[in-house]
């Protein structure tokens, strides 16, 4: 099998050939699917053993300390021997990953071979193809989590160890200083917890990152905005706790922490930083030391780690194997989200050079996995080469309700927020034919407010009354993502038209559950918010264009922009990343202008996630690629298509301006008033309304639908596994 592994001595790193490791006894024999590179500990180790052997002794004084010793008791000819054949060994790298159990010790039950788990240990989980490790040092993956967020775990662990060091309690506040990989994830465990954080660093990419995260404010630590938002978060009386997480051989994060520190308050040394108290700072406000050892109680104890002797949980209730089954639980559950930390994939076969480029700062990463691709199958790896297209199936004839002609159609609305009232509603209260019965909110006041404002004959907060009430005869779904589906799925069994606001669902598996709703229920009366296809320019420019005889080439460039600090939007791990949310748009606005669904969808991203390049591929040969971008000038327009095909081009300017391009000279143009841009919300639910009067068909196929928020999902599922995703019919 092959190990990544170092020479201390000259810095070598290399990918070596090694045996196997045996199965012992109380332990398991473990296939790595994912091991994770701490950026911090890892390249610290990386960065000295390129040093000379000087610099080596001054980053480790307690090395040298150890070798003093050696020399008095051994002397010198013998402490050298010793100290150079230690040095000019290879040891191991690693500590934290995800793999596949290949073989079960003797006294080992609580596990079996295929199993998914995730290892800790710097003996136990190297970057190497075969582990063993010892019983506390693994726990279960929980079903449904991705292998590679699973590969957190041990990093996870240490984070979490630190955070139970500082004991938090509800409306605290705490000062995270060091936002790398650790910080990121105590910043999230903190918000998790009910605390607020402000965040320090001075990269002010990682700082932005925090704040998405879930930090309340984040500067570098000489900047005033970080005093200023400590003063403001606690009434100008300090933070209760701070967090450790910086390295390196600077005193400023110590000296900072007694600054920002309240009366009493807790530091926590989680990295590996210096720690010269400045003693009147810490004795004048009395301030609380603490020091969080790694994983948590059992780290650095034999018995414990090597033996599988547990601790009563009576007395010790967070141990080393029990914070790293709480935290997989912790992303299992969407409460901490580790995707956007990921800022580089590679392959394990090119790990020396990974590393390397670490080292050299030509690749800027918070995480870096290694991915070992052959053992995907065998992982059970969520990350599969293609994402179903479920297919629509009717329970039968699809009945309308019969109707009047001149009855008016009756709407309800699940949800009034910002959009509802700003671009849906304002089209609906003034359009004939159309009466608005009921809005349905979770909080009354703005059931209250929209009914006020627009003319709602009731407003309330029970849904069942409204499903149930069968003089409705549609419902409007404009609640936060994570609910659409749910909602959808209630609605079409109760017979009501549907429009949905976009995405349609999150996941496969809501998917599923809205379409077998439709064949239950027979009702397939859906409409997804896709209005792009709908604006009047946009339809203007694909008609000037006319009919294709070859394949097409569209590029979509989405300035997407920056999303305000508190935007739900951020809450990844509940409401889906920010393009799961909103890409199904444009994605369907190319599937439309090329007349055809995507059958395959390749994704990659920047640093951080924070940019998306999305390439989509069509039957006819045609492709579009849609760069989804949140880093650019806000002055650019948001959305500007472009689409060669047959010698012309079609070009579209924020839905503002639209042109088409024949031969040598501009065949049309269309210039509008920015107040006129119109992206075809209106005409949508003109369509809609139609359809629902008249018992004609939805505006959308629903086949169209699905496909278009299959190819979404597997957005993401190309990001996550570094491959083209093939979009297949029904498994």
């Amino acid at each position: 099998m092959k190990q990544v592994v170092q020479n201390y001595k000259s810095g070598e790193l290399a990918l070596l050939d090694v045996p196997v490791p045996g199965c012992k006894p109380g332990g398991v024999l473990v296939r790595t699917a994912y091991s994770l590179i701490s950026t911090g500990t890892e390249l610290m180790k990386v960065s000295e053993a390129g040093m000379s052997m000087l610099g080596k002794a001054r980053s480790r004084p307690d090395q040298v300390a150890k070798v003093l010793q050696s020399v008095a008791t051994n002397g010198v000819p013998a402490t050298y021997r010793k100290v150079m054949g230690k040095l000019d060994s290879y040891t191991p790298l690693g500590y934290s990953l995800c793999g596949v159990v290949e073989q079960v010790g003797t006294g080992i039950d609580d596990v079996k071979v295929g199993d998914l788990v995730a290892c800790a240990g710097n003996e136990h989980a190297l970057h190497a193809e075969l582990n063993w490790v010892p019983k506390n040092l693994y726990a279960r993956v929980p079903d449904g989590l991705a292998p590679r967020h699973a590969a957190f775990g041990t990093v996870g662990s240490i984070a979490m160890q630190g955070v139970r060091q500082g004991e938090p309690q509800l409306g605290e506040v705490a000062l995270v200083i060091g936002l790398g990989l650790i910080g990121q994830l105590v910043v999230q465990l903190l918000a998790a917890s009910g605390v607020r954080v402000v965040g320090v660093d001075p990269d002010p990419v990682r700082c932005e990152l925090a704040e998405r995260l879930g930090a309340a404010a984040c500067g570098d630590p000489a900047s005033v905005a970080v005093e200023a938002a400590v003063a403001e978060l606690t009434g100008g009386h300090g933070v209760d706790q701070v967090y450790l997480a910086a390295g390196g051989g600077s005193n400023q994060p110590v000296e900072l922490a007694a600054r920002m520190s309240r009366d009493r308050g807790r530091v926590v040394d989680i990295g590996k930083c210096r720690l010269d108290l400045p003693w009147n700072a810490y004795y004048e406000k009395e301030l609380d030391v603490r020091f969080s050892r790694s994983y948590g109680p059992g780290r650095y104890d034999p018995e414990y780690e090597l033996e599988g002797r547990d601790y009563p949980i009576g007395h010790v209730r967070w141990t080393e194997r029990r914070n790293l089954a709480c935290f997989l639980d912790l992303l299992a559950r969407g409460r901490v989200d580790v995707e956007p930390l990921v800022s580089h994939i590679a392959d394990f076969d090119d790990a020396v050079e990974t590393y390397q480029r670490l080292k050299d700062g030509d690749l800027k990463a918070v995480a870096v996995l290694f991915r070992y691709p052959e053992q995907k199958e065998e992982a059970g790896d969520a990350e599969a080469p293609a994402v179903a297209v479920p297919a629509v199936r009717r329970g039968g004839a699809v009945s309308t309700p019969a109707r009047s002609a001149e009855a008016p159609v009756r709407l309800a609305f699940v949800g009034a927020g910002n959009y509802a009232t700003s671009m849906l509603l304002p089209h609906l209260a003034q359009r004939d034919g159309v009466e608005l019965s009921t809005v349905v909110t979770t909080t009354a006041l703005s059931a209250a407010n929209a009914q006020r404002k627009f003319g709602f004959a009731e407003a309330t907060t029970d849904l069942d009354a409204v499903l149930g009430d069968k003089s409705i005869d549609a419902v409007f779904v404009v609640t936060r993502h994570s609910s659409h589906a749910e909602l959808t799925r209630r609605a079409l069994l109760a017979g009501k038209a549907v429009f949905v606001e976009k995405p349609l669902a999150l996941t496969e598996d809501e998917l599923a559950g809205v379409l077998a709703a439709v064949e239950e229920s027979g009702n397939d009366r859906l409409q997804v918010g896709f209005n792009r296809r709908f604006a009047p320019l946009l339809q203007e420019a694909r008609k000037r264009l006319g009919a294709r005889t070859g394949p097409a080439s569209l590029r979509y460039l989405v300035n997407a922009g920056r999303l305000q600090h508190g935007s739900w939007y951020l809450q990844q791990g509940t409401e889906g990343s920010r393009f799961a949310g909103e890409g199904g748009h444009f994605i369907d606005t190319a599937s439309w202008l090329l007349e055809a669904d995507p059958v395959s969808v390749y994704a990659v991203a920047t640093s951080g996630n924070e940019d998306l390049q999305v390439v989509l591929h069509y039957p006819d040969g045609s492709t579009a690629t849609i760069s989804y971008v949140t880093t650019g000038a806000p002055g650019f327009p948001k959305e500007t298509l472009d689409l060669v095909a047959d010698g012309k081009v079609l070009r579209l300017d924020d839905f503002v301006r639209a042109a088409v391009y024949g031969g040598s000279r501009k065949r049309w143009v269309s210039s509008r008033l920015p107040k006129a841009r119109d992206k075809g919300q209106n005409a949508e639910l003109a369509a809609f309304i139609k359809a629902v009067r008249t018992g004609g068909p939805m505006p959308v196929p629903l086949e169209s639908l699905v496909a278009t928020t299959a190819a979404t999902l597997a957005v993401q599922a190309g990001l996550v596994g570094g491959v083209p995703v093939t979009l297949a019919g029904p498994r």
